[in-house]
């Protein structure tokens, strides 16, 4: 049996709350210093905390990148109730009253589910360890 040919990868981020811009640049075949100046070009940097605490800035350069997303979040319910592309937002907690979270894209394709994860400091950032993530909600991409 042969494995399923991936397409979609991941993007390392290069600053500590760079998800955001990793996942966009994931999405859109770039690497991330590419979506990182696209990003500047709007007005979107890594170093503003609501790149990861509010999804506006993540959906306007999706759009900047020709990238549709659905017009609203839906609550997590399982792995197999996603679409084949999505941005998740795992590590949900609230500081100081104000919802985090760590961007990831979930992909599913040839019949294979996978998790592009970001984080520079992770051994495999194609990631399968379904249990151990814990999505509070999801942003369709590419909504039919």
């Amino acid at each position: 049996m042969t494995a399923a040919v991936q397409t979609t990868l991941p993007v390392i981020q290069k600053e500590p709350s760079g998800c955001g811009i990793a996942a966009c640049a994931a999405l859109a075949g770039l690497t991330y210093d590419t979506a990182r100046s696209r990003a500047a070009e709007l007005g979107i940097h890594a170093g503003d905390r609501t790149l990861w605490s509010n999804t506006a800035h993540v959906r306007r350069l999706l759009r900047a990148l020709d990238i549709d997303t659905a017009p609203n979040e839906r609550s997590f319910t399982g792995w197999e109730d996603l679409p084949d592309r999505a941005l998740l937002a795992i590590k949900w907690r609230l500081i100081d009253g104000v919802p985090f979270w760590h961007w990831v894209v979930f992909v599913r394709e040839a019949g294979e589910s996978v998790v592009l994860d970001s984080k520079a400091a992770l051994k495999h950032n194609v990631r399968r360890d379904f249990g151990r993530m814990k999505p509070k909600w999801w942003i369709e991409i590419d909504p039919a």
